[in-house]
């Protein structure tokens, strides 16, 4: 038998500059994925749309206001629950960036992408720039 089950939808963010993305080391104490490189991003809260949840978690995060976010892919990705993350694409903000949730920023260069711990997130990126 097959159980079905609904995937949590969440955001994340592929804000480049330059050749680089950044990434953020998640907090060891967070409930998924503690301690892990990854591509910062939410949850969509209920009754909330992709694009409020963007601009939301992006404010929320990283204090940035995004200028044209591009939406990238959709992947599905199983931890504790199954999620549905949907990449966007960030060249261009307002703001400084400012770290309000990680452990820690880095920039990554595109030719390391080694440094995420996430398949699905290097996933994303592939998809990004055969997009370009």
């Amino acid at each position: 038998m097959i159980e079905s089950t609904t995937a949590l939808d969440c955001v994340a963010f592929i804000l480049r500059s330059g050749d680089a993305i950044l990434a953020e080391k998640r907090k060891p104490d967070r409930r998924v994925a503690p301690g892990v490189t990854s591509l910062p991003g939410g949850h969509v809260d209920a009754g909330e749309t992709i694009a409020h949840a963007l601009a939301r978690e992006l404010r929320e995060e990283l204090g940035l206001v995004a200028d044209a976010p591009r939406f990238v892919c959709a992947l599905l990705y199983r931890s504790e629950e199954l999620r549905r993350l949907h990449y966007f694409a960030i060249e261009s903000w307002s703001g400084a960036i400012e770290n309000n949730e990680a452990e820690s920023l880095h920039w990554i260069p595109l030719d390391d992408l080694s440094r995420l711990d996430l398949e699905v997130d290097r996933e994303a990126i592939a998809a990004y720039l055969r997009g370009k």
